[in-house]
Parts: C-alpha cells; sequence; structure tokens
C-alpha cells in the first residue's frame, strides 16, 4: 500500500501519495513531490500529523487539501449528518416506492429500533462493531435481527450509491445472528379438534371466514382484499391478486411478487364456507368478507385479531395463537395427508418448495414402504411389483 506498508508510495517520478482513515473512509491525497528517500520520509511524517489531528478532533479536511475532489464529502453540511437526520429523509423517499406494508414495517424498525439507539451516531462514523454491539443487546428472535439489519442495509446501500454520504457500507457481505440461540418456531397449528371448537364458538361471516382460512391457507391480508369477481366457481378456484394490510389504510394493493398472484384449489371446506357467505355480500358484487359489526370489508388483520379472533379462541378453550397459525394449520393439514410440498407451495404463494421444506418438513411423510413402485409400474409395465403385497 506504501513505504513499507506505511501508507505512503510513490505513485510516478513527481508525486507521492498518502493514504490514511478518516470517518470510517480510506482517504488517499498526493503531493507534487519528487520520490526521494527523504520526501517519502516527510509525507510519512506529515501523515502521521494528519493521523494526530484526527485522533484529537481538530482535522479540518478542507483546510488542509483545499484542491481535493474529496473535501467536499466533509463539508460540516455533509459530515455531521446524523443516522436519525439521514434515515428520516430515507423514510420519506421510500414512502413513493414501497406497499403501505413495507413502509409500516420499515418505520417501525427505524423510529423504534435503530434511531433511540444509533440516532445520535455521525452517518460517517457508522461502524459495524457499532451495530453489532446494539444487536447483540437485543432480546429478539433471528429473523427480527436480520428484518433490523435488511432495513439498514438496504438504507445505507442509499447513502452509498444515491446521495454518496458514505463511500461504504458497513454492513455490507455481514449479518449477525446468534449461533446458540434456540430458534423461534412460529408453526403451531391447530389441531383438528381445535379447530372445531373454534368454528364451534363462531357463526355467520365470521365463522366463513375463519372455515375458509383453515381450509385454503391465505393469508389474512389476501382474504380481506379477495372479491366475488375473484372466485371461479366452474374450475373450484380463488385467485389471488391483491391484499389488504393495516398499512394500507382501506387500499387494495397487488401481491408482491408473482407467485402471490395465484388460483387456489377450493377445496370442500373451503366452498362450503363461500356458499354460505353468499347470504352476505354476494349481492354488492364487492368484497367477499365483511366485518360484521361494520358490514363493510376488514381494514386489515389487526381489527380481525382484537374484535373476532380473540373471543372465539378464548370461548373455545383454546390455546390463544395468533390468525396466521391458520395458514400454518393447513399447511401441516395438506403436507401430513401426504399432498406434494410443489403443489402446497404453489397453493401458498411460494415460488418454491424450499421454504414449504425447511418450515414444514416435521410434517412431510418420511417412510412410505410402497416408494418407488410407482414409478416401477410406470417405466418397466411391471405392476405384479409396482405395490406391496399383504402379508399372508
Amino acid at each position: 500500500m506504501g513505504r513499507d506498508g506505511r501508507g505512503v508510495r510513490a505513485v510516478s517520478d513527481s508525486s507521492i501519495e498518502i493514504t490514511f482513515m478518516y470517518r470510517g473512509v480510506r482517504c488517499r491525497e498526493r503531493f507534487p513531490l519528487k520520490p526521494s528517500a527523504t520526501n517519502l520520509r516527510r509525507a510519512e511524517r506529515y501523515k502521521h500529523a494528519i493521523e494526530h489531528d484526527i485522533a484529537t478532533g481538530v482535522f479540518d479536511y478542507s483546510a488542509t487539501f483545499p484542491n481535493s475532489p474529496r473535501a467536499a464529502k466533509f463539508t460540516p453540511e455533509s459530515s455531521q449528518e446524523t443516522l436519525a437526520g439521514f434515515l428520516t429523509k430515507w423514510l420519506s423517499s421510500k414512502k413513493q416506492h414501497v406497499s403501505s406494508s413495507t413502509f409500516e414495517g420499515y418505520r417501525k424498525i427505524v423510529e423504534l429500533r435503530i434511531v433511540p439507539a444509533l440516532g445520535p451516531t455521525l452517518l460517517v462514523d457508522l461502524k459495524r462493531k457499532a451495530v453489532r454491539d446494539w444487536l447483540n443487546t437485543l432480546e429478539v428472535s433471528n429473523k427480527t435481527l436480520s428484518n433490523i439489519q435488511s432495513c439498514l442495509r438496504s438504507a445505507l446501500n442509499d447513502a452509498v450509491d444515491d446521495d454518496e454520504l458514505i463511500d461504504t457500507n458497513p454492513l455490507a457481505g455481514w449479518t449477525f445472528s446468534r449461533k446458540d440461540q434456540v430458534k423461534e418456531d412460529d408453526v403451531d397449528p391447530f389441531s383438528p379438534e381445535e379447530q372445531r371448537a373454534i368454528l364451534a364458538a363462531l357463526d355467520g361471516q365470521a365463522k366463513n371466514l375463519v372455515q375458509f382460512a383453515f381450509w385454503t391457507g391465505m393469508r389474512t391480508s389476501e382474504m380481506v382484499g379477495l372479491n366475488w369477481e375473484d372466485i371461479d366457481w366452474v374450475r373450484g378456484e380463488a385467485y389471488v391478486t391483491r391484499a389488504m394490510t393495516q398499512a394500507a389504510k382501506g387500499k387494495a394493493e397487488v401481491t408482491k411478487s408473482r407467485s402471490g398472484k395465484r388460483p387456489i384449489k377450493l377445496l370442500a371446506p373451503a366452498m362450503e364456507a363461500l356458499v354460505a357467505q353468499k347470504a352476505y355480500t354476494f349481492l354488492a358484487d364487492n368484497e367477499v368478507f365483511q366485518n360484521p359489526r361494520t358490514q363493510e370489508r376488514w381494514k386489515g388483520d389487526q381489527p380481525i385479531r382484537k374484535t373476532m379472533w380473540a373471543h372465539a379462541v378464548k370461548n373455545a378453550g383454546v390455546r390463544y395463537r395468533r390468525p396466521y397459525q391458520t395458514r400454518h394449520t393447513y399447511a401441516s393439514m395438506m403436507l401430513s395427508a401426504g399432498e406434494h410440498p410443489m403443489w402446497v407451495a404453489q397453493q401458498m404463494g411460494h415460488s418454491d418448495w424450499t421454504m414449504i421444506a425447511r418450515v414444514y418438513g416435521r410434517w412431510m411423510p418420511v417412510e412410505d414402504n410402497s416408494a418407488g413402485n410407482k414409478a416401477l409400474a410406470f417405466w418397466t409395465g411391471d405392476t405384479a411389483n409396482a405395490y406391496p403385497r399383504a402379508a399372508g
């Protein structure tokens, strides 16, 4: 890098370059000096003086290198930008470019997590160690840690690429997690007995909604956004094209990915719930499910949880789990019955079945004495040995 690794080197017959760190940025500046041994030693002493000024807080980049194009990066306006100030502006810029639910997730992480802990830190002074030390104090799951880092990493990428406030993202290529942490298992499906008890505690539109949830695996936001025009009675399918979250404030949003826009096969209990729901909302030809209290489309998952779900679970005498567990229940039921994981993945809106295998693997049958026999019969015509014979 320089003279004997000291950050000083000859770059031409008439110039010397010194390298030093300032506010987390590796800086290189040149002097129009012939790189003689004497001048290299002078440059090295000058570099040490700069590093001393940096350490004592008196270094002025513009005064020291007035003609440097890098000096503008360290003017008071840019170098004094705090993380809190930058993130506030970053949030504002993101609002028009991401979905309401994504923005709300960013907002909560920024305002409730990052700013209270790291807000006063100058953006140019933010170090990976400071982020790591803070994350290590949080009593949250690795998933939450990942969400926090994803948000901050995205913001810092914009600070590098769009705003040019910093040269490098301190979180680039790095992720913090606790290897010794017991993985939070959020998959806690309802048993058939619990399902029956919950449905028995409900009636009308509420019962139809919950029964439909148990037998389609749809997200709450997707069911809230479902319209009657999305139901294909001939094919027996429901088409998911939009979602409505609490953050959307009554506005339906298109699903985030191609896999999210999908047809869902309506199994008999789901179709039964839809037929029963016709009596309440079909003639209006708009939303399928309504809040029985307001006779209007549900505004998101929070009203469902607070005004209907919590009371039903309590009255049923069932251990409380959040409504999203109806989705996990559907997946576990389908897989334990032997349905193909790829079909289950498509039903639930996943682009592939790797997540299905990872999250729901325990419900996938692993022992099958007839495994391979179907292929044998198909490719060889050996139907006599295609299926195991009963013990005689």
